[in-house]
């Protein structure tokens, strides 16, 4: 049990490696670089397309940002009320009363508020003095912030801002605003500065402005580094296991010592299948993915696999969509090791019968084991009664002849003094 629970452990962690080499599009990856990494970053999903782009960024996207009038301190009275907060199409209304009016009591009651609508309030101490400052939490034209108050005794109307309405008692020290860009000269625009609906499959972070007709350059290629990290991982992955089958197969003529599967039917079963998924040519796969000797990956004299790091560069350089169908798709050698291994590893399938079958005589082993407990134990109490008994039938037995050894030997003191007991008890008589 123990060494197919190898065996499977070693199938297993060969499975693992598969899951990125079956689908063709996940192997052949994409990288997305900028030329100037202070206006932005990116990413890019395998669905992209090698291309070259030109990027020029106006503005990024903003959070707005309101600023009241200095006042002495955060602890300052301000009024009592309702303040009511809006942040694009959600709004909060807050109540602040004697035991939260200050500043500092307004700007936790703004913070805490269950539906906050998407600002934080911080207060902000400097030579003028303290200054509550409201700044939104998402960026974009549509999140500019309105404050209005009602009821209270009118002290919350110097933290006001609603510029439609004429009312500015907060001072607007960024607007929100959203990203302007353009990319190959088209105009674009993001409420955010992660921008992922311009480009298929690229994810834009855009991170500063570029000078006026100085683009940066975006350029999306094949990740082949990825792609080189996946497959070597495979091949580790591959050698382990046949590591560990030969290990559990093979035999020491120098310890003289057998695996504990040697000449298993199972595993010989398994290697003659890896082998010839494992040798196979793809003759229908164009280019330079058509065998594992194409991309380097050749086998040892030990039966494990080297990797020439160099071959395998080219042919990811060459043609990464060749080498990527060479694995993965319906005919891949990923997807027919899968189907492979699975017919082992699955629940139900082969594994799992030959250890319910372990088990099952590992139960009857047991039960018999149980069984002849018993039996001994009955026997050893049968042999136990019957040597007691036998030991008071020797016990009796000696005294019986330590008293016939006295009465037929007249020599014995025993014998006289038995006999004169005897005489003296009147049981013997003379015959006439």
């Amino acid at each position: 049990m123990s060494a197919y629970g190898t065996f499977r452990s070693a199938l297993s962690t060969l499975q693992a490696t598969l899951k990125t080499l079956e689908t063709p599009t996940t192997l052949a990856g994409r990288t997305a670089t900028i030329s100037d990494s202070k206006v932005a970053s990116g990413s890019a999903t395998a669905g992209a397309i090698p291309a070259q782009y030109s990027l020029q960024v106006q503005n990024l996207a903003t959070a707005a940002s309101l600023a009241s009038q200095p006042v002495s301190s955060g602890t300052t009275v301000v009024g009592t009320g309702t303040l009511t907060i809006a942040v694009g199409g959600s709004s909060a209304s807050i109540s602040i009363d004697s035991t939260n009016n200050t500043l500092a009591g307004i700007a936790a009651a703004i913070n805490s508020a269950p539906n906050n609508p998407g600002v934080s309030a911080t207060i902000l101490t400097t030579s003028a003095g303290a200054r509550l400052v409201l700044t939104g939490t998402a960026t974009g034209a549509a999140n500019a912030i309105t404050v209005t108050q009602s009821g209270g005794d009118g002290g919350l109307a110097a933290l006001t801002y609603d510029p439609a309405h004429g009312v500015t008692k907060l001072t607007q020290t960024q607007a929100a605003t959203d990203a302007n860009f353009s990319v190959n000269g088209f105009a674009a625009t993001s409420p955010s500065n992660q921008v992922t609906s311009v480009i298929s499959g690229v994810t834009l972070n855009l991170l500063g402005t570029t000078a006026a007709n100085t683009p940066a350059t975006l350029t999306i290629g094949n990740d082949t580094t990825g792609a080189q990290a996946s497959i070597g991982t495979f091949v580790t992955a591959l050698n382990g296991l046949i590591t560990s089958i030969q290990s559990l197969t093979g035999y020491d003529p120098s310890t003289k010592t057998a695996g504990p599967l040697l000449g298993n039917a199972t595993l010989q079963s398994f290697q003659s299948q890896l082998s010839k998924i494992l040798d196979q040519v793809q003759s229908g796969n164009t280019g330079t993915g058509t065998s594992l000797a194409s991309l380097g990956i050749t086998a040892n004299p030990q039966g494990t696999y080297s990797t020439n790091s160099t071959t395998l560069g080219n042919a990811l350089t060459a043609s990464v969509a060749s080498v990527g169908n060479f694995f993965g798709g319906a005919n891949g050698i990923a997807t027919q090791l899968n189907t492979l291994i699975n017919g082992y590893t699955q629940s139900g399938g082969l594994l799992d019968s030959i250890n319910k079958g372990l088990q099952s005589s590992l139960t009857d082993v047991a039960n018999q084991q149980t069984a002849l407990n018993a039996r001994m134990a009955t026997y050893s109490a049968t042999l136990t009664k019957e040597y007691n008994a036998m030991d008071t039938a020797v016990a009796l037995l000696k005294q019986t002849q330590t008293f016939l050894t006295a009465e037929f030997n007249p020599n014995s003191a025993t014998s006289s003094s038995s006999s004169n007991s005897s005489l003296g008890s009147g049981t013997l008589s003379t015959g006439g």
